[in-house]
């Protein structure tokens, strides 16, 4: 099967989240299941300078008014497309301006990337190559089935991934003309979202398969709580919506071959003790006390329940713990968390902003990893903290509630504890858990144990792109007839 994967992030070229993780390291998992499979990415300046020099092998005089040339490099193992538009995507803001605003051309930005794709879809490349498959990731390729469809493209099947529901791709209504929707589909049962057009809500009606990055978040989009004013709609495609759980790539994040730290493994955990007195030093933290070192790697959002942190952090401190974090986002939480490592010098470290290596550190050094989120269709942290050995403390939403089973007491009986849950949006829960946690670090033997348990739960990729080749057959199958 040819499979054209269109996202608007990738690593190793551009990242603000873990769409970016998921469309680096899919794509090989795939691969190696015989999915001839090509990225597509939008042309920002990263992108661009890994495929300098390379040859089109598809292009436009007018996209949206501007020029486009798709060139074709390999890079770390992706088969990549990459959309040479500089007007649109020459500049550093993926998303956003510098001051934090949405870019104003923003509708025309990622119509173009979904308009490219259907057309690629529909006509092949220059070299010949046409996909089967066309798999979107969130809004920014929502217009790409609606394209499809409207130019009677019958032949090729699509698939969109929500990766995260609460961005949708909203604007005027007064543009459909100028992104050339048809007219016919602006209405309640379309693409209409009170009264602008959503391109999110293009993909979930236009698409043939609507995918979920956990089966507990595919549940939750169901329901007004999660489903951000769409859960109407995915509640109307149930048996067409499906939740499939994200991996990690595993040679990226392998605590065996790590540069970035002393490393280990689940038959020797010796280099976790380097690793936690490397990362104490590299928060400039005494290491004297007896509770357990928690980390956070993480963006400063209310949706990520840092707030909920701050509550408990004075009763984490006076139990003899600490913490280290990494992360940015929202100004009043970057402060605070700032504020506290100011006021608790020899237990609280932060670092504000992302340093890919720092990240490794935190993972291998850290006991525990904190992920209080509110609500979470997948999470990649966890996966890596397992993966490190660091006990995942986790609230009980999406996906964190599909890869943590909770240190309760059948599970502790059992011996197949990984970490520790707790309900999401409560700082008493939270509260709970952490206290938890203090009691089984206590219990050093037992501790030992649940850091071999998560070690060993597989996290990698081969699980769910077995899934999805599946799927691709399916849906090609029932698209051709």
């Amino acid at each position: 099967m040819r499979v054209l994967f269109v996202a608007s992030e990738c690593v190793p070229l551009v990242k603000t989240g873990g769409l970016a993780d998921v469309v680096g390291a899919l794509p090989k998992a795939l691969a190696a299941k015989g999915v001839d499979v090509r990225v597509l990415l939008p042309g920002y300046p990263g992108v661009m300078a890994r495929v300098d020099g390379k040859k089109g092998v598809w292009q436009a005089e007018d996209v949206f008014g501007k020029r486009a040339v798709v060139r074709r490099a390999a890079v770390d193992g992706l088969d990549l497309l990459a959309l040479d538009m500089p007007d649109y995507f020459d500049r550093d803001g993926l998303y956003v301006t510098d001051e934090g605003a949405d870019w104003p051309d923003n509708p025309f930005r990622f119509a173009s990337l979904s308009w490219v794709a259907a057309e690629i879809a529909r006509d092949g490349l220059t070299d010949g190559w046409r996909p089967d498959i066309v798999h979107a990731h969130d809004w920014q390729t929502g217009l790409i089935a609606l394209y499809l469809g409207a130019w009677g493209v019958g032949d090729v099947a699509t698939i969109l991934t929500i990766h995260n529901i609460s961005y949708q791709g909203l604007c005027d209504a007064t543009l459909r003309r100028a992104l050339k929707l048809p007219e016919r589909g602006f209405t309640s049962q379309g693409y209409e979202f009170y009264g602008r057009i959503n391109f999110l809500k293009a993909g979930l009606i236009h698409s043939d398969v609507v995918t979920t990055v956990s089966p507990t978040y595919a549940r939750e989009l169901e329901s007004p709580e999660f489903g951000c004013g769409l859960e109407g709609v995915l509640a109307a495609r149930q048996e067409r919506a499906i939740g499939i759980l994200n991996g990690i790539d595993t040679e990226l994040w392998d605590p065996a071959r790590d540069a970035a730290i002393e490393t280990f493994s689940v038959q020797s955990l010796s280099g976790r003790r380097a690793s936690r007195k490397a990362l104490l030093k590299a928060f400039a933290l005494d290491g004297k006390r007896s509770g357990p070192l928690f980390g956070v790697v993480s963006r400063l959002t209310d949706q990520k329940g840092l707030d909920l942190l701050l509550g408990v952090l004075p009763e984490m401190l006076r139990a003899d713990g600490s913490l280290v974090l990494l992360g940015s986002g929202d100004r009043r939480l970057e402060e605070a968390f700032a504020g506290a490592a100011r006021d608790h010098a020899d237990a609280v470290g932060v670092r504000i902003g992302y340093d890919e290596t720092l990240a490794h550190r935190i993972y291998a050094g850290s006991d525990a990893i904190l992920v209080p989120s509110r609500f979470e269709p997948c999470g990649l942290t966890q996966m890596y903290a397992m993966r490190y050995g660091a006990l995942p403390v986790v609230a009980r939403t999406g996906g964190l509630a599909d890869t943590i089973i909770d240190a309760n007491a059948a599970a502790l009986g059992a011996g197949v504890a990984t970490g520790f849950q707790f309900d999401p949006g409560s700082r008493e829960a939270l509260s709970n858990a952490i206290a938890k946690t203090f009691a089984v670090f206590g219990e050093t033997s037992l501790w030992r144990k649940l850091q071999r348990n998560a070690m060993k739960h597989p996290v990698g990729w081969n699980g769910p792109a077995e899934r999805y080749v599946d799927l691709y057959a399916e849906t090609l199958a029932t698209r051709r007839g």
